[in-house]
């Protein structure tokens, strides 16, 4: 198996150009691998406290159009 170490070097090594599409397909994977771990988390209960804690405060109306708070900062 190809180390970090070797993949480094390869990556210096590399054309910018290369570099950038390299980084741009990087960025995709960690993409895919967020969502993946999100979608798991949700099927396994991970997030329930988020989502009622969430879901109490529209229903106690604690919430803030996100507009508002944007253009407050």
């Amino acid at each position: 198996m190809i180390t970090l170490l070797e993949i480094e070097t390869a990556i210096k090594q590399l054309p910018e150009g290369d570099i950038r599409q390299l980084s741009g397909w990087l960025q995709a994977y960690m993409d895919e691998m967020w969502d993946r771990q999100i979608e798991a988390d949700l099927v396994s209960g991970k997030l329930d406290h988020l989502i009622d804690r969430a879901e109490a405060d529209i229903a106690a109306n604690k919430i803030k159009n996100l507009n508002e708070v944007l253009n407050n900062t």
